[in-house]
């Protein structure tokens, strides 16, 4: 009686809080492995591949551009086929796939199978991403709202394991170890993430509310959309070439340190900018969080050595997770049909763009590139502006955590 009852009040009993923490865990891992891992172990490896495989600037770039076509196909095919996001088989295959582009990538020099392979690994990571993010938004709903922010932290994680990895490997291995290391990596973050619960199929929507709240909806949608994929444009030049922009300012090493900085502040990053949330709205916060994260991209940029190195690793950790927790959930508050697959594949498109913009400016280095990425990333947080028009204040708004 008592369990029902704080259930009926939203309250999570003993039992679903221990059910919560295990998917927290299933999530994390999951995202670990195809983004921390899948995603990003690119980033510091390539600077590997230049000095080692003969990689140019231009090639590097393109072979980003690949994986960010690939993330793009697998979140269109969330909107597409939204069942395929829903099955813990496309999960486990993508799982699998992601580990044999990984361990290929070493086995050849020829830049068309490179471009496959990281095409590959964008498509399982996309889907991957969409099964996690969209199965944690459900099933912790009416938790407390800090709590799928500790699941988007398996992104930081992801990365503090590659990025260490990649560090400890580049003084005695060379590029092709670091691959095949990575994709052990996923294989052990699979074992955890083999049985993630899937997001169940949707309740029908009340038609009523449809129609008499639906314009606002669409028009916050809209606005949200835009200053997400703004940021997958900005925030994709960073992920990309900060290690490598780093690293010709300063001694070799800090680029890796600094990457693995940028994981440790990602862990928890999504929960700390979810706490505020019964004070501040979720827009508000997305505008302050896209604000910290421009200064974090451009400071490489503007200035050298270790200490601007690692504030911008601080600071660029610790929001680009964050954003996507705020963005995403506010997608899934306004209950926009499908709002995960279209944000993802907005902010995909837009890492698709990143490299494509700044591939001119990295024949003189990567400041330029920096620079572009923080200016674009402040037109984010300006499309971010207008989520809160019209926003009630914080005493007049509902203070349920998922209210957005």
């Amino acid at each position: 009686m008592c369990s029902a009852s704080l259930q009926k009040r939203g309250v999570p009993h003993a039992g679903a809080a221990l059910s919560s923490r295990a998917h927290i865990v299933h999530s994390a891992a999951a995202l670990a492995a195809g983004m921390g891992v899948g995603r990003f172990v690119y980033t510091p490896i390539l600077p590997l591949m230049t000095a080692q495989a003969g990689l140019s600037a231009g090639t590097g770039a393109s072979l980003a551009t690949a994986n960010y076509a690939g993330y793009l196909a697998g979140a269109l095919g969330g909107i597409l086929l939204p069942r395929l996001v829903r099955s813990p088989a496309v999960l486990r295959c993508s799982l699998l796939v992601l580990v044999v582009t990984l361990a290929a990538m070493p086995l050849t020099h020829a830049t068309g199978l490179w471009l496959a392979l990281r095409l590959s690994a964008g498509v399982t990571s996309a889907l991957i991403f969409v099964i996690a993010v969209g199965s944690v938004l459900e099933h912790l709903r009416g938790h407390p709202v800090h709590r799928p922010g500790w699941a988007f932290g398996g992104i930081g994680a992801g990365i503090v394991l590659s990025g260490s990895l990649v560090l400890i490997l580049r003084s005695v291995a060379d590029w092709r170890v670091a691959w095949w290391a990575a994709a052990g990596l996923v294989v052990l973050l699979a074992v955890p993430s083999w049985n993630l619960r899937t997001e169940p199929e949707p309740e029908p929507v009340n038609s009523g509310r449809d129609r008499t709240g639906g314009r606002r909806v669409r028009r916050r949608f809209v606005a949200l959309f835009v200053s997400y994929t703004l940021e997958g444009v900005g925030y994709i030049i960073a992920g990309t070439f900060l290690v490598a922009a780093i690293e010709q300012r300063a001694p070799a090493w800090i680029g890796s340190a600094a990457w693995v900085v940028v994981g440790l502040a990602a862990v928890p990053s999504a929960a700390l900018w979810s706490w505020p949330h019964r004070r501040w709205s979720r827009p508000g916060l997305l505008l302050a969080a896209l604000i910290v994260q421009a200064v974090g991209v451009a400071l490489p940029a503007l200035a050298g050595g270790v200490a601007a190195a690692l504030v911008s690793a601080a600071l660029f950790g610790g929001t680009f997770v964050g954003v996507s927790t705020l963005a995403l959930a506010t997608g899934t508050d306004l209950r926009f049909p499908r709002s995960v697959a279209l944000l993802t594949a907005g902010y995909s498109a837009g890492q698709i763009a990143g490299p494509l913009i700044v591939t001119p400016l990295l024949q003189h280095g990567y400041r330029g590139a920096l620079i572009v990425a923080a200016a674009v990333v402040l037109a984010a947080a300006v499309a971010a502006a207008f989520l809160r028009i019209g926003l009630s204040p914080p005493h007049e708004r509902s203070i349920g955590p998922w209210s957005a």
